[in-house]
């Protein structure tokens, strides 16, 4: 199940901007932030691809939704200009930014490539974009 962030709770759980100036992930699993508008067509259709991952990886990554109509500081922050956009973070390392639906096989691509590997090489390349 995906979990709906408030700006607060992005504080906790994931990274406290307002307290730390360099990227320090607060979660014990890789998460996948999902930046979305209950308006926005391409949104709606990736919604339930996130939902079947976020089962098929319990507890081994963990699905965030933040709503850029409601949290307008948190979207401001992550400079989000087009949704949906797609935040990977994982464990160790800088998050990942990619903007625009994506299909299945490249949320699960970067799931076990990027989030779930131990140690990425710095050799490898994605489309998905380092942020901050």
């Amino acid at each position: 199940m995906t979990i709906q962030l408030t700006t607060e709770d992005f504080k906790k759980k994931v990274f406290d901007y307002t307290a730390h100036e360099e990227w320090k992930y607060e979660g014990d699993v890789p998460a996948i932030i999902d930046f979305y508008a209950d308006w926005c067509g391409p949104c709606k259709m990736v919604a339930p691809v996130l939902e079947e991952l976020s089962g098929l990886y319990a507890g081994k990554v963990v699905i965030y939704k933040v709503d850029t109509e409601k949290e307008e500081e948190l979207a401001a922050v992550f400079g989000i200009r087009s949704i949906p956009t797609f935040l990977f973070i994982p464990l160790e390392g800088k998050p990942m930014m990619q903007p625009g639906a994506l299909p299945k096989s490249a949320f699960v691509q970067v799931i076990e490539e990027r989030l779930l590997e131990k140690a990425a090489s710095p050799a490898e390349t994605s489309s998905a974009q380092s942020v901050l």
